[in-house]
């Protein structure tokens, strides 16, 4: 399909017919010589006074107001409208919020290979994956202990994310647990967000130790935000003291923001939590249609230089044989 992107360019046409109405023609004063046999002399040449050979006039005009045309259609911009191209926009943004306080060192987390990690260790390793599988989502990092910080902003660029989250350390952040701050400060990176679907994914032991704001409190205003928290409890339950895993904590911010708690007892359990969030949280994308667009005005720009120039070699070759016939006869003579 294609089309004129300035239509109204057309109405120029008339232009130069006005111009070839309203316009004196045009005259150019030359030397002459008179002589008083010019009569006998154009007879001899074969050229009787007052003919005038080869002016054409008519096809000169009808090839002014083709090359006019031309031009006028070149101006008024013709292109080729090529098929839309299809392009996926996130329409998902997704926080992570990981705790890295002095209770993430308990290692009570058993790897596929038999071996014991921290509980850290562990949520690093499936946290990869998970953003691995997130191609079109934007995705944040928040890390917390004694204060919540945010460690990336919401980003495309999942490859620097991954960086920056090898560059978190347990301690790094106080060795607290400010569970509420970390719940305030993911309101505040999200509140200006355009997009409808608003996802934190909480990773920590519940044991909130430190917090400005309490959970339940944070957990009101982030439903009230549009903000579905899902809870993740780390660790083991059993445990005493600092690493204890405060799971009706975490199962009540989930209650609350709509979202859904999940207890990972190893990292094989933390997998599948995973997996389980990329079924309930499932890639949402707005196809946007884009129409390049490929110009066309070459081409009766082309045609018109081509017909000028066509027509200039035209009347040389034509001027060119009627002075070899007319000079014949004068030899002969």
């Amino acid at each position: 399909m294609w089309q004129f992107d300035y239509p109204w360019v057309f109405l120029l046409l008339p232009l130069a017919w006005l111009g070839y109405r309203r316009l004196s023609p045009y005259h150019e004063a030359r030397s002459a010589l008179r002589v008083p046999f010019f009569a006998a002399m154009s007879r001899a040449v074969g050229m009787p006074a007052g003919k005038r050979e080869g002016s054409g006039a008519r096809w000169q005009l009808l090839l002014s107001v083709v090359v006019w045309t031309l031009l006028v259609a070149a101006c008024a911009r013709p292109v080729l409208i090529e098929k839309p191209l299809q392009h996926q926009q996130p329409t998902r943004d997704l926080m992570l919020a990981i705790d890295i306080s002095q209770s993430m060192q308990a290692t009570d987390y058993t790897g596929p290979d038999g071996q014991r990690s921290d509980r850290l260790t562990a949520v690093k390793a499936v946290v990869r994956d998970f953003i691995a599988r997130r191609k079109d989502d934007r995705i944040g990092l928040i890390v917390f202990g004694t204060g919540a910080y945010p460690q990336a902003p919401l980003t495309l660029d999942h490859a620097s994310l991954l960086m920056l989250l090898d560059e978190v350390g347990i301690g790094m952040a106080g060795p607290n647990t400010a569970l509420g701050d970390a719940l305030g400060l993911t309101i505040k990176m999200l509140q200006k967000a355009k997009e409808q679907d608003k996802v934190l994914i909480l990773l920590t032991d519940g044991n909130d130790t430190g917090s400005a704001i309490t959970p339940e409190h944070a957990a009101r205003l982030a439903h009230e935000h549009g903000i579905v928290v899902h809870t993740i409890g780390i660790g083991d339950p059993a445990a005493t003291g600092e690493q204890k895993v405060d799971l009706e904590a975490l199962r009540q911010i989930a209650q609350l923001t709509g979202g859904r708690f999940f207890r990972a007892d190893d990292s094989q359990a933390l997998q599948v939590v995973y997996e389980t969030l990329d079924q309930i949280t499932p890639h949402k994308v707005t196809t946007l249609s884009h129409q390049p667009k490929r110009d066309l005005f070459i081409w009766p720009l082309g045609a018109g230089l081509c017909l000028l120039l066509a027509a200039h070699v035209l009347a040389l070759l034509v001027a060119s044989r009627q002075l070899s016939t007319s000079a014949a006869p004068a030899k002969e003579g």
